[in-house]
């Protein structure tokens, strides 16, 4: 049973890790999006040398009431940094990092990662804050599902994906995770 569909493209029904039982997902990916770890570093672990961490894109965007919300924040636009890892020449998982105008002056290195992951980076300080994730089925015709799916010209129905709160020394990070079906298959 996959969450049903809201009329809203764009509304996202996120999900407590506690109800992502009551849904139908692949194993391999459930394993993926429940495990424990920086998600880099298994990654990381599964391909070897065959690991790839590339930025796809870095632009800036203005945040919609839910994404303030969930940043608890008033910024009206953020630093939008869009990854992908890769096992070989497959993305296994595209990600969305939200960085507030306001983290971004706290910390502007941020803004500088590069071809860095953002997890790895944050593992080794201090001050670092991770809320509990939150799980969602995003369909075809989202437009977050829509970018992670964008080279693809056939494929699935839509993807599954994790979100979380990051706090710098205070300062928010949004992180969402989108796992390609199939993953984890070497």
């Amino acid at each position: 049973m996959l969450p049903a569909k809201n009329h809203s493209l764009e509304h996202i029904d996120w999900l407590p890790a506690e109800r992502l039982g009551q849904f139908s997902v692949d194993a391999q990916v459930r394993s993926w999006l429940i495990g424990k770890g920086l998600l880099t570093q298994r990654l990381r672990a599964v391909c070897g040398e065959r690991f790839q961490f590339r930025l796809a894109e870095q632009s800036t965007m203005l945040l919609d009431v839910a994404q303030k919300q969930y940043l608890r924040t008033a910024d009206p636009a953020a630093l939008v940094r869009e990854v992908e890892m890769s096992c070989g020449d497959e993305v296994w998982v595209f990600a969305r990092t939200l960085m507030p105008d306001s983290t971004l002056i706290a910390h502007p290195w941020l803004a500088e990662l590069g071809d860095s992951a953002l997890g790895e980076t944050l593992n080794d300080l201090s001050g670092v804050e991770r809320s509990s994730y939150d799980y969602a089925w995003l369909a075809r015709g989202n437009s977050l599902a829509d970018r992670a799916l964008r080279d693809r010209d056939a494929g699935p129905a839509g993807l599954w994906a994790r979100r979380s709160r990051i706090a710098l020394r205070g300062a928010p990070v949004l992180v969402q995770e989108l796992f390609m079906p199939g993953m984890g298959g070497v």
